[in-house]
């Protein structure tokens, strides 16, 4: 007997038995989205809807600009219905450790990935293995050398650069001498506006003088100190400084009061801190050029969503720029800035 017909001879007699106990065979399953008839013993009770998980890494998670994102990505996700899932490194210089994350976020098959890359070079390689398992990768406030970003979520950094050039000069009637403190080399967002400041500076101001624009304060507060400690023993004579980021301005701010210069030199940072707010209103800091990371980390997770569903997105998000002074501090606009309520969305 050929194997064929000894199948068909086997499930002839498994029907006649099941026939013969009064039993029928099993009732073929329904159609893919037919509705199941009530009582019907083969209808499976449909699962809840799996939320959909997104997540986002920032370039560290000790400064306070990094916890404004966080709360921002937690309110879109609170609005969405979906889960956010929020791991970064905890130093901003950590590029390993980050690349370790975006793969962690891969091969644990997250819906969607909202990064802020600490390098525009070495991320791009995470960044693509993501798009090519088709999760889309939103980028916020530092870009990539990249163009398979869905979209990049940012403050225009150039030109807040340049607003930071606008108010020194200000401060300093066009004339004097001043530097610059840079952060790290391969952070787009910085670099961008250290050179908008530069750039302003040289169009605009020709009776400024910088006198060192290519020292790095490095990722902590810790580092941009000793760095500026150094700076202002071989320029104590400086009228003005410019800091683009959050840990340079506070590094700095400690080197200035420690050579007894705070609130002489005009100065103008980058970012908030209560630290920084204080310095402000102390006229130690005369002006602090704002961002909005609550809004970027918001959109940030808006947009990732929004690509998911298969919507058209911007290429490019401008989440805007302030600058805050002893003067404007206290209007509402800026306060909003200054000092979020971060704390009903990181409980």
């Amino acid at each position: 007997m050929s194997r064929l017909s000894l199948l068909r001879a086997t499930l002839g007699c498994a029907l006649y038995v099941c026939a013969a106990c009064g039993q029928s065979p099993a009732s073929p399953s329904p159609e893919p989205g037919a509705a199941a008839e009530p009582g019907d013993p083969n209808a499976a009770a449909e699962a809840p809807e799996k939320k959909r998980r997104i997540a986002v890494i920032p370039k560290g998670t000790t400064h306070e600009f990094w916890k404004s994102v966080h709360a921002g990505a937690n309110k879109a996700g609170a609005e969405l219905g979906v889960e956010i899932i929020w791991k970064g490194p905890v130093r901003e210089d950590d590029r390993d450790e980050q690349i370790k994350v975006v793969e962690g976020f891969i091969a644990g098959g997250v819906d969607a990935i909202v990064l802020a890359p600490l390098d525009d070079r070495a991320l791009v390689p995470p960044a693509k293995d993501a798009a090519g398992q088709n999760i889309p990768v939103v980028i916020i406030d530092s870009d990539l050398q990249w163009e398979g970003r869905k979209s990049f979520v940012a403050t225009d950094n150039h030109a807040g650069g340049a607003a930071a050039a606008e108010r020194l000069s200000a401060l300093l009637e066009g004339k004097g001498k001043v530097l610059v403190l840079r952060y790290q080399e391969g952070s787009a967002s910085t670099m961008k506006r250290e050179a908008g400041f530069l750039e302003a500076l040289a169009a605009k101001h020709p009776g400024i003088e910088v006198v060192s624009s290519n020292q790095y304060g490095g990722a902590t507060t810790e580092s941009a100190y000793k760095t500026a400690e150094n700076l202002l023993v071989k320029h104590r004579d400086i009228d003005g400084v410019f800091c683009p980021n959050e840990s340079t301005t506070f590094g700095m701010l400690r080197a200035l009061s420690d050579a007894g210069l705070a609130g002489k030199v005009r100065f103008v940072g980058f970012d908030s801190s209560e630290k920084l707010v204080q310095a402000l209103q102390e006229d130690q800091i005369h002006g602090l050029v704002l961002q909005n990371p609550f809004a970027m980390g918001e959109l940030g997770v808006k947009t990732a969503v929004a690509a998911l569903d298969g919507k058209s997105v911007e290429a490019r998000i401008d989440t805007g720029v302030g600058v805050a002074t002893h003067e404007n501090m206290k209007e509402e606009a800026i306060v909003q800035l200054l000092s979020p309520d971060l704390g009903k969305w990181l409980k």
